[in-house]
């Protein structure tokens, strides 16, 4: 029997890939000796195994991550967010996470759930986040948020000349083809955008977008769904395609989606005093519609 197979009938708490993965790490030994997976066995040899877990199963770790921390107190934490950083640990992704950068900056909140992440922001999305420090400020953000009273406003590029100000409402749930990608699906979550015009450009406009939900991928695909699909969208059609040569460059330079949560309101968890912050455009997104106004 090969040594792989053999193991899974020893050890069946864990797959055979797993088992072959331990093998091909050097995990495993055969009578003192580092084998192939398909080695044969024919009984009487002595294997040690060393397990390793996957970094899915074993707790999250504290990371020595740089956070630009926008206000902080006992209640409640706000960060500003830069463009690819993932928020919460996940699939490809297990380390580096704004969740380990929470961990090493205020250990306590390893007690809290999801390290008091309430909300999240995609990957190569920039901008504010609120993080809980306590159980009950947690209890109390996740409320606001439900209640659709938390103001999240975002600042997008977007493709093509948006007439004038509007509204989507359209549910939102994952693509029925394409799982890594959402869609508005009929039996889906409500999902509610508004949007505000605040220059236009040649090819493109600048817009806020002003959420009531916070489906995931909300604004980039409700504005795929009016014909305006954000600009350096990889994901939901923002190529650069069709335009001169400087402004192609432009969005290629930018290599995320033109998305920056720039203003985010609520109530204090604990004082009960509305509070707001707001933050600048990073670099990119700066020099993108710098470049948008050249033109």
């Amino acid at each position: 029997m090969r040594l792989d197979q053999a193991l899974q009938q020893l050890l069946p708490d864990y797959s055979r890939s797993r088992l072959q993965t331990w093998i091909k790490d050097r995990r495993v030994t055969l009578d003192g000796h580092h084998v192939a997976p398909k080695q044969a066995v024919w009984g009487g040899e002595k294997v040690l195994v060393e397990p390793e877990l996957h970094p899915s199963e074993t707790p999250y770790a504290a990371e020595d991550i740089a956070l630009d921390v926008v206000y902080e107190d006992a209640a409640l934490l706000v960060v500003n967010k830069p463009a690819g950083l993932v928020v919460h640990p996940g699939s490809g992704n297990w380390q580096g996470t704004m969740l380990n950068a929470l961990l090493h900056h205020a250990p306590q909140l390893a007690a809290i759930p999801r390290a008091g992440i309430v909300h999240r922001l995609d990957k190569d999305t920039s901008g504010l986040l609120v993080v809980a420090k306590t159980l009950t400020s947690q209890t109390d953000l996740v409320r606001q948020l439900q209640a659709r009273s938390v103001k999240r406003d975002y600042l997008a590029v977007v493709q093509g000349i948006v007439a004038q100000d509007g509204t989507v409402e359209a549910p939102l749930g994952r693509h029925p083809s394409q799982r890594v990608k959402m869609a508005i699906v009929y039996n889906g979550k409500p999902a509610v955008t508004h949007y505000a015009v605040l220059e236009h450009f040649q090819y493109h406009t600048l817009i806020r977008c002003s959420l009531e939900t916070g489906r995931t991928h909300q604004i980039r695909v409700h504005m795929l769904s009016i014909g305006h699909a954000l600009a350096g969208d990889p994901v939901y059609g923002g190529r650069p395609i069709n335009l001169p040569p400087p402004l192609r460059a432009a969005v290629k330079a930018l290599a995320r989606q033109a998305l920056h949560a720039e203003r985010l309101g609520l109530i204090h968890p604990v004082s009960g005093e509305a509070m707001e912050w707001r933050v600048e455009l990073p670099a990119d997104m700066a020099a993108l519609l710098q470049a948008l106004r050249d033109e």
